[in-house]
C-alpha cells in the first residue's frame, strides 16, 4: 500500500494529469471537466494513495461539516466517472468496495511541480439555479434555465467546500458556499450571531444580504416585505461605494423583487468594480439581459464570462437558453442534452432538457425525459411541464394533479398555484381571480418588469375567458422583452388564443425581434468561430 507525500501537488493517475494548485485534470493536454465538489472528492482520494477510503472517511474530508449520506457519495462518485470516462463496470481510475467505500484502481505517481511561471487558475465554483424572483417565473417560457442571476450567492462567499475555520464568519461563509436550504439557514444564523456583535461587519451584512435573498428567491421562503437584504447590502455600501459584493449583494436583492433595471445596472456596476472577481456578476447581467430580449447582448455577456471562468458548471445552460431563443436549437439542444447526461443531481438541468424537446414539439421525447427526470431530485417546474405535458394529450385531471403538485412544493410561488387554481375543475372563483390580478399590477406599479409578470395575467385573463385583456398582457409581456416564439405555439395554456389575430401578429413580432438579434449575433466579431459550426440553425 502507499502513500504519496504530503507535499505533492501534482498527480499522474493512468491518463490524467491531477494539479491540485490549480485545480485541473487533463488527458493529454486537453483539460476534463471536473469541478467544485467532484474536484475535492478526486484531490481527497488521491491523497489517501491506493487504499480503501470508507464512506465516513469521504463525509469527512471531502464534505464536513455538511451533514449528508452515503447516497449523496455515491451520486457524486457517479457524477466524477461520468467526467473521467471512467465505466464503473469496468473501472480504470476509481473502483468501488461493497459496503465499505471507493479506492482508486492504481496508486497516483507524483509529478515535480508546475512551472513557477504558470498562474493559478481561478478557482472553479459551482453554480446554483436562477433568482427565482418569488419564485413566479413562466418556467416553460425559459425563466427557469436562464441561469445567471443568482451566481453571485455562491460566488460571494469565497469559500470552497470544505472544512471551514472555527469563526462564525468563515462557518457561515462556507455554510452560503455549499448551497441547500438548510445550509443557506444555518448560514443565516451565524451571520446574524457575527452582526450581534459586530453590527458594522461588512463581511457579514453582505453575507447576510445574499443568504436572505436566497431565502426567498432560491429556497422559497417568504418574501421579504421589510427589505431587509436590500437595507443590509445598502449599509456595506454606504461604507464603501467601491465594494464590488456590496454593488452585487444590493443588484441581488433587486433581482429578487422583480426590479431587473436595478438588477442590471447593479449587476454591470459590480463587474466594472472587479473585473476578475465578479465574472458571476457577468453572468447575472447576462440573464437579465436575455429576459429583456436583448439576446445578442446576452450571448456577448455569457461568452465573456466563458473565457474569465471557463469552469462554472452551469454557463452551458445559459448559453444554451441564449442559442434556443436565437433559433439554433439543435445546438442548444446538444449542450442541454450533455449537462442532462452529466449532472443528474442537479434539479434545472433536468428541467431544461426535456423543456427543449417540448418547445420543439417532440412531446413524446419531452415526456420520456421528464420521466427520468423525475425520479431525479424534484422541482416544482417538472410538474408545470408535466401538467402542460398532460393537457397536450387532452388528460385534464393528470394535468390538475400535476399543478397542485408543483404548487405544494413552492407554497409561496404564483405561477404554480395559479395553474392549480384554474385546472382543478369548475369555474374559477371571480373573487379570487380579481384579487390575484390586483395583487401583480401591484407588483407591476412597484417596479417589477419581468416579462412572466405579464403571462400570468395572460392566463388569469383566458381563465375568464377575455382574450382582449389576455391579447394586452401578452404584447406587454412582448414588449417588455419576452422573447420565446416556440412557447407561444406550443404551450396548451395559450391554445385559446389560437384562432385570434392579434396572437398570430405576436408572434410574428417575436419571430422578427428575434431574426434582427440573430442578424447581430452572425454578424458579430465577438463569436468564436465553432460555436455554431457543429449543427444547421432553425429559423425561428
Amino acid at each position: 500500500m502507499t502513500h504519496p507525500p504530503a507535499a505533492v501537488r501534482r498527480y499522474r493517475l493512468d491518463d490524467l494529469v491531477v494539479d491540485l494548485d490549480r485545480q485541473r485534470v487533463e488527458r493529454d493536454g486537453v483539460p476534463l471537466d471536473v469541478a467544485g465538489l467532484s474536484f475535492r472528492l478526486l484531490a481527497f482520494l488521491l491523497e489517501q494513495g491506493d487504499r480503501v477510503v470508507s464512506f465516513d472517511a469521504l463525509i469527512d474530508g471531502v464534505w464536513a461539516p455538511a451533514v449528508v449520506g452515503e447516497d449523496t457519495v455515491t451520486q457524486r462518485v457517479k457524477l466524477l466517472r461520468q467526467a473521467l470516462g471512467d465505466d464503473g463496470r469496468q473501472p480504470r481510475y476509481l473502483r468501488s468496495v461493497r459496503g465499505i467505500g471507493y479506492q482508486l484502481c492504481r496508486a497516483a505517481e507524483p509529478l515535480p511541480a508546475a512551472g513557477a511561471a504558470s498562474a493559478p487558475e481561478p478557482e472553479p465554483v459551482t453554480l446554483p439555479p436562477p433568482p427565482r424572483r418569488r419564485a413566479r417565473q413562466l418556467a416553460a417560457a425559459g425563466a427557469l434555465v436562464l441561469i445567471g442571476g443568482a451566481l453571485a450567492v455562491w460566488l460571494a462567499a469565497r469559500e470552497r467546500v470544505a472544512a471551514p475555520p472555527d469563526d462564525a464568519l468563515a462557518r457561515a461563509q462556507h455554510y452560503a458556499g455549499i448551497g441547500q436550504h438548510d445550509n443557506n439557514e444555518r448560514a443565516i444564523a451565524l451571520y446574524e450571531d457575527v452582526l450581534a456583535r459586530e453590527p458594522g461587519n461588512a463581511d457579514a451584512q453582505v453575507g447576510l444580504s445574499l443568504a436572505l435573498s436566497a431565502r426567498v428567491c432560491l429556497y422559497n421562503g417568504a418574501p421579504d416585505p421589510a427589505g431587509r437584504a436590500e437595507a443590509l447590502a445598502r449599509a456595506a455600501i454606504a461604507r464603501d461605494a467601491g465594494d464590488a459584493a456590496a454593488v452585487n449583494a444590493l443588484a441581488y436583492a433587486e433581482d429578487c423583487r422583480g426590479r431587473i433595471d436595478a438588477a442590471l445596472a447593479g449587476y454591470r456596476r459590480a463587474y466594472a468594480l472587479d473585473p476578475r472577481g465578479r465574472a458571476a456578476s457577468l453572468a447575472s447581467a447576462a440573464h437579465l439581459l436575455a429576459v429583456k430580449g436583448r439576446l445578442a447582448e446576452a450571448l456577448e455577456a455569457n461568452l465573456a464570462v466563458g473565457v474569465a471562468a471557463s469552469r462554472l458548471r452551469f454557463l452551458d445552460i445559459q448559453i444554451a437558453r441564449n442559442l434556443e431563443l436565437l433559433g439554433f436549437t439543435a445546438v442548444a439542444e446538444a449542450r442541454y442534452a450533455r449537462v442532462f447526461r452529466l449532472y443528474p443531481d442537479n434539479v434545472f438541468a433536468n428541467v431544461a432538457y426535456p423543456r427543449s424537446l417540448f418547445l420543439q414539439g417532440r412531446y413524446a421525447e419531452a415526456q420520456a425525459a421528464l420521466d427520468e427526470a423525475l425520479r431525479r431530485p424534484l422541482h416544482p417546474d417538472l410538474y408545470v411541464l408535466a401538467g402542460e405535458l398532460a393537457l397536450l394529450r387532452g388528460e385534464t385531471e393528470p394535468a390538475a394533479a400535476a399543478f397542485t403538485r408543483a404548487a405544494g412544493l413552492r407554497p409561496h410561488a404564483g405561477w404554480p398555484a395559479v395553474l392549480a387554481q384554474i385546472h382543478a375543475g369548475g369555474r374559477v372563483d371571480p373573487a379570487w381571480r380579481e384579487k390575484r390580478l390586483a395583487s401583480i399590477r401591484a407588483e407591476i406599479d412597484a417596479g417589477d418588469r419581468w416579462p412572466e409578470t405579464q403571462m400570468e395575467i395572460v392566463v388569469l385573463q383566458l381563465a375568464a375567458g377575455d382574450h382582449a385583456a389576455a391579447l394586452d398582457a401578452l404584447e406587454a409581456a412582448i414588449a417588455a422583452g419576452f422573447s420565446d416564439r416556440a412557447y407561444l405555439q406550443n404551450s396548451p395554456l395559450l391554445r385559446p388564443l389560437a384562432g385570434e389575430a392579434r396572437f398570430a401578429a405576436a408572434i410574428d413580432a417575436v419571430g422578427r425581434h428575434v431574426a434582427a438579434e440573430r442578424t447581430r449575433v452572425l454578424a458579430a466579431d465577438w463569436l468564436p468561430p465553432d460555436l455554431l459550426s457543429a449543427l444547421p440553425a432553425r429559423a425561428p
